[in-house]
């Protein structure tokens, strides 16, 4: 389905790009073949390299890939807002508007700009948020306790070795009481991906660095890749808790695998295995890489839910949309009854259209509150 959509996208700007171009019907043809090949180059990379999710392609023809791609994208939006306006001015009218040809210039010129900014904003460096939040029942004696979430990096042709290392050093920079990376590590193969991901063994936090799932873990290998990142000295929650300072004064801290690890043959989420034998009068903070399901957990008593997995909606304005597809949740903190929930833009984001306008991505740092 997903490229048949964009094969739609495709045909559909190449459908107003076609009465633009010089007269010849070779150029035209090679013009045409070369949209619709932008608009399939998910599926290409599906065909050449096994997955969607990670081509295996220099750096450089990444950025321009994404940048056509996310182009396309943008030019189909605009050109269906002008068609939407032409039908609208047949009813007015009882005639057909015509396009004219600057209209359908202006368009593209417009559509490049947001694709280029949009995919250059995507791939720098994540900015730093700072959040403060209380938390029912913290001990006075954790007041000011620091938590950096990580999520979403998605290690890849296009987040290389260089980009985590800068990562590492900014978060390290931050002091952090614990750190949590909270799913999507990564893009590709543990053959393809141990340069990009080693520097996360360099993180350092006092309490410890903390790894659940994500989706994407499952498409590249799950079990290699999660005792690959114990081995970078991170501990893996998987329906698992620890407890962070004393059984008395302290705070749990349980992760539980993505919603998808079923799908995948692997054990599902399950918050009550994570909470057994925890001391039962410490506050509870849940690593969970996808949001939809908060509801549930608040009920379960959990106080802190710490998400990614929505890139935070990627483009302001379309954060309403992907806000569906995760229980009504993208972006920021949410109050689900008495719980509270945190969704990262994400410190990175899916390399197969990376790109941000008006969402920043985002090392985040939680200062714990004692109400």
């Amino acid at each position: 389905m997903f490229h048949l959509v964009t094969g739609f996208l495709g045909l559909f700007v190449a459908l107003h790009v076609w009465p633009l171009l010089p007269k010849g019907f070779a150029f035209k043809a090679f013009s045409f073949a070369l949209i619709m090949l932008v608009s399939q180059h998910h599926l290409i990379t599906k065909l050449t390299f096994g997955t969607m999710f990670a081509a295996e392609i220099p750096r450089s023809m990444m950025i321009v890939v994404n940048i056509l791609f996310a182009t396309l994208v943008f030019a189909a939006v605009l050109f269906l807002a002008l068609e939407i306006l032409r039908i609208v001015g047949f009813i007015v009218n009882q005639r057909w508007l015509p396009l004219p040809p600057v209209a359908s210039w202006l368009v593209l010129s417009v559509a490049l700009a947001l694709g280029g900014t949009g995919v250059l904003s995507a791939i720098g460096q994540p900015d730093v948020r700072r959040v403060e939040i209380p938390i029912r029942g913290l001990s006075t004696s954790l007041d000011g306790y620091r938590v950096v979430q990580l999520t979403d990096l998605h290690l890849s042709r296009i987040f290389t070795a260089s980009w985590s290392s800068e990562v590492v050093e900014r978060t390290n920079a931050l002091e952090a009481d614990a750190i949590v990376i909270t799913g999507d590590l990564i893009d590709g193969t543990i053959a393809d991906r141990t340069k990009d991901v080693a520097p996360l063994g360099n993180l350092k936090a006092s309490d410890g660095v903390f790894v659940i799932s994500g989706n994407h873990e499952y498409y590249f290998g799950h079990d290699a890749w999660m005792n690959h990142y114990e081995g970078l000295g991170m501990t893996r929650l998987a329906n698992s808790h620890v407890v962070l300072g004393s059984a008395e004064e302290g705070l749990v801290l349980a992760g539980i695998p993505d919603l998808s690890a079923a799908g995948f043959g692997h054990p599902g989420p399950d918050l009550a295995t994570a909470l057994e034998a925890a001391p039962e009068d410490l506050p509870v903070v849940l690593l969970n890489h996808q949001p939809k399901m908060a509801a549930d957990y608040e009920e379960a008593g959990v106080a802190l839910q710490l998400s990614g997995h929505t890139h935070g909606g990627m483009i302001k304005g379309f954060d309403w949309l992907i806000s569906k597809f995760n229980g009504g949740y993208v972006s920021g903190l949410y109050s689900v009854g008495e719980m509270t929930l945190y969704v990262s833009n994400g410190t990175a984001l899916w390399p197969g259209f990376a790109v941000r306008l008006g969402v920043p991505a985002e090392i985040t740092v939680f200062t714990l509150r004692t109400p």
